[in-house]
């Protein structure tokens, strides 16, 4: 049921842009907090985040034109760095690094014999292909330290567990027998 509206003059309602400009208008008041805009002396709204001089910085329209601008194409590598940077990735990466260019960051010599396993609060542990590369590793320890360091950074890792291959499990597998094990061959 409407209410009554006899002896009341109303305005015709709104249609088209006008009903299109009365919700951007009453959006912005309710974005704004009913506070009135106010203009700055170069033309802009006033609304932006404080710059460096501590004064609201103007959004940037149109074109950017001739020289640097932030709003130029940006290389990948320099945004995934900002990026890095903003979410504290560098540890997790610099990690991630270790594993995969390990032959750029020990050399290829050594990776090729080697290979890292586990990387867990700063101790690399390094699976040698043989013992003999095993024992060669943990005479190189301090020199792979620094190199690893230089690589990647300081206190990514700084301990280095080398050991040599690893030896087969008869704990598990397909044909495993429970109990004490085959007494014949073993015992």
């Amino acid at each position: 049921m409407r209410p009554s509206t006899e002896g009341v003059d109303l305005p015709p309602p709104a249609t088209g842009p006008q009903l299109a400009r009365a919700v951007i208008d009453a959006a912005k008041a309710r974005r704004d907090g009913n506070r009135p805009r106010r203009r700055t002396p170069g033309g802009g709204s006033g609304d932006g985040e404080p710059g460096t001089d501590g004064q609201p910085r103007r959004r940037l329209r149109g074109y950017s034109g001739p020289g640097p601008d932030p709003r130029d194409p940006q290389l990948f590598g320099d945004v995934l760095n900002r990026l890095m940077k903003a979410r504290g990735w560098q540890q997790p990466a610099a990690e991630a690094t270790v594993f995969g260019a390990w032959e750029r960051v020990v050399g290829p010599d050594v990776a090729k014999h080697s290979r890292p396993v586990k990387l867990e609060n700063g101790e690399l542990t390094v699976e040698a292909e043989s013992t003999a590369w095993a024992t060669q590793l943990r005479l190189l320890a301090a020199s792979l330290l620094r190199r690893i360091a230089g690589e990647v950074g300081h206190n990514v890792v700084r301990k280095l567990h080398i050991h040599g291959p690893a030896a087969p499990s008869w704990q598990r597998g397909p044909r495993r027998v429970r109990g004490r094990g085959p007494r014949d061959t073993y015992g």
